[in-house]
């Protein structure tokens, strides 16, 4: 491989060809960002200080939140700073780095989701035995497993993109740096990077998509049968949060992957891809935050102390 990792450069086309709109698209991203940071962060502060969420369930949701965050700060920041520069440049080597921790935190996510749905699992169909089976060292090691599973996955494509020959200058048609644009400015043979990716795709696809869904027709079922309308409608609102998140980020894939035909992506993938990567990280907060009672109540309670604090220090 010649040496136009560190030399090579690529243009990204950015979010819109007009100027006038680079100043607005700016700020309004820039105002998503700092939402996302934000509330995530809010999330993440409220599960590891109060004593009332300390349970894997909130773990969960208190790390999915992390990866939130880190989302999306693999490709705002560069989106902003095009904007405001104007300047659309990007190394092949810059580029790759952003492609490996965007797969990292994708696909983290994407096992995560599963993760949780198994935590739904056992504590609606189990509960007696939840402590037992989702214990602290269990959620731990899947985790870890989450994670490891992740960089290993992104790894694969990395290292394959890393043996592409790139003998051009070409213009990325997005907004940000991914696998499959990257194959398509490559005048190396990309039959090995799109049999993996087909061959991912289908077990992830497929199998982890299989199981986030399959325990929650056990959970309904289960749910249903619960005599408690108390029990049984925060139950529902719990695994209701957690499947619309799933069917957010799944459908945001879909058509930011799955597209009909390449001029697809000229017209409606970047709306799917400014979804995907900017508005999604920042929606799943807000949809945990809305319907979980216990999550909204401490929150509640902690605004209340800072009110609190605040009238006695003035």
């Amino acid at each position: 491989m010649e040496n136009q990792t560190t030399s090579y450069m690529l243009m990204l086309s950015g979010l819109s060809d007009l100027p006038s709109l680079q100043l607005p698209l700016f700020l309004v991203f820039l105002f998503i960002y700092l939402m996302t940071i934000g509330v995530n962060l809010l999330i993440v502060v409220q599960i590891f200080t109060d004593s009332c969420l300390q349970s894997p369930m909130y773990h969960f949701l208190g790390t999915l939140a992390c990866l939130d965050i880190s989302s999306s700060s693999v490709t705002t920041p560069r989106i902003l700073f095009n904007l405001y520069t104007k300047i659309s440049k990007i190394s092949l080597q810059d580029c790759i780095t952003q492609v490996f921790f965007f797969v990292v935190f994708a696909a983290s996510e994407i096992f995560l989701l599963a993760v949780m749905s198994y935590d739904r699992y056992v504590a609606i169909c189990r509960p007696l035995h939840y402590m037992q089976i989702m214990h602290w060292k269990f959620c731990f090691q899947l985790i870890s497993g989450v994670f490891s599973f992740a960089i290993l996955y992104s790894l694969v494509h990395t290292l394959l993109l890393l043996n592409l020959t790139f003998c051009s200058s070409y213009t990325l048609q997005s907004f940000f740096c991914d696998v499959p644009q990257l194959l398509r400015i490559s005048c190396s043979d990309t039959f090995i990077n799109v049999l993996v990716i087909l061959f991912c795709g289908i077990f992830i696809g497929g199998g982890i998509l299989a199981l986030t869904f399959n325990p929650y027709i056990i959970i309904m079922n289960t749910i249903i049968k619960i005599q408690s309308r108390a029990t049984r409608s925060k139950s529902f609102s719990t695994c209701s949060s957690h499947l619309i998140v799933v069917i957010i980020f799944y459908v945001s894939i879909y058509f930011n992957y799955f597209r009909p035909n390449f001029d697809y992506h000229f017209k409606g993938g970047r709306v799917a891809s400014v979804f995907y990567t900017i508005l999604t990280p920042l929606l799943n907060p807000i949809i945990y935050s809305l319907r979980n009672q216990e999550l909204k109540t401490s929150m509640k309670r902690s605004l209340n102390k800072l009110l609190n604090i605040m009238k006695n220090k003035y």
